[in-house]
């Protein structure tokens, strides 16, 4: 009896360990997720899965213009390390993690960059995007001007007429750049 006792706290012992290890890597190197919706059409598809880099989210680096990073969209809210447990795969089976508010953007704009949405296109800096991953004209325009605050960035989904992103939600603050999607 004290046998398979010992071999029953070995098991348990190694799921656990397996468990924490798989948590750590999803929370700070590397996590797979689904994309949802087809804000991104046409460069990612609905229910795509992708492999996402946390190292930019654990060590606070700046994404490049036009990485796709996964963002936290509730941008009113301060992010802990608590939220990146939560949204953890394996700790998500266990609770009801809301998905919707997870996104999957490009970056346009970095801190101090001018933006403008005019003749159906963006431009930053004065100079128009060179954007051959859209499949077609925006619709958006606007007179305004928008610059980039300090620890922000600006997003959008290459599917620029049916995209929920910063022109919806406002800038996003770093911390809530989850991590950058690996590979082309």
């Amino acid at each position: 009896m004290k046998k398979i006792t010992t071999e029953i706290r070995s098991w348990i012992y190694s799921i656990g360990i397996a468990f924490a290890c798989a948590l750590l890597i999803g929370v700070f190197i590397l996590q797979p997720t689904n994309v949802l919706g087809h804000s991104m059409d046409p460069t990612l598809h609905d229910e795509q899965r992708i492999f996402v880099s946390k190292i930019s989210h654990t060590f606070h680096l700046e994404p490049d213009y036009g990485d796709i990073v996964i963002i936290d969209s509730r941008v009113d809210r301060s992010r802990s390390v608590l939220d990146d447990l939560m949204e953890h795969p394996l700790v998500s089976l266990l609770s009801d993690k809301d998905d919707r508010i997870i996104y999957i953007k490009r970056v346009i704009g970095k801190p101090g960059d001018v933006l403008e949405f005019k003749n159906h296109q963006v431009y930053r800096n004065g100079e128009p995007l060179n954007e051959p991953y859209l499949n077609e004209q925006m619709n958006y325009t606007s007179s305004q001007q928008y610059i980039v605050p300090d620890k922000h960035l600006y997003v959008m989904g290459d599917n620029r007429n049916n995209s929920k992103d910063s022109r919806n939600i406002g800038f996003i603050p770093l911390d809530h750049v989850l991590g950058i999607k690996l590979g082309k």
